[in-house]
């Protein structure tokens, strides 16, 4: 199940998503919810080939700690190279 920040995205929530911006937006409000930065610079999306079960054992292990793929993902990179 896809998930955004670790929310899992159900029929609910795009509803939910999709009654929000017929109401329309602030904008003043949207640039303030921006992503929050990642490092000490911009952040770069980096494509990476793992097998199934590399990524089955990474979602889980995301899962029981509640954070994202990414977060995980991230998380273990620096620690690998500290």
């Amino acid at each position: 199940m896809e998930t955004i920040n670790g929310v899992p995205v159900t029929e609910e929530l795009i509803s939910q998503v999709v009654e929000e911006a017929e109401r329309g937006y602030d904008i003043g409000q949207l640039r303030k919810r921006g992503r929050k930065p990642l490092g000490t610079g911009p952040a770069r999306v980096v494509p990476v080939r793992v097998d199934d079960a590399l990524l089955l054992a990474v979602d889980s292990r995301a899962k029981a700690e509640n954070v994202s793929r990414s977060e995980l993902i991230r998380a273990a990179l620096r620690a690998y190279v500290a």
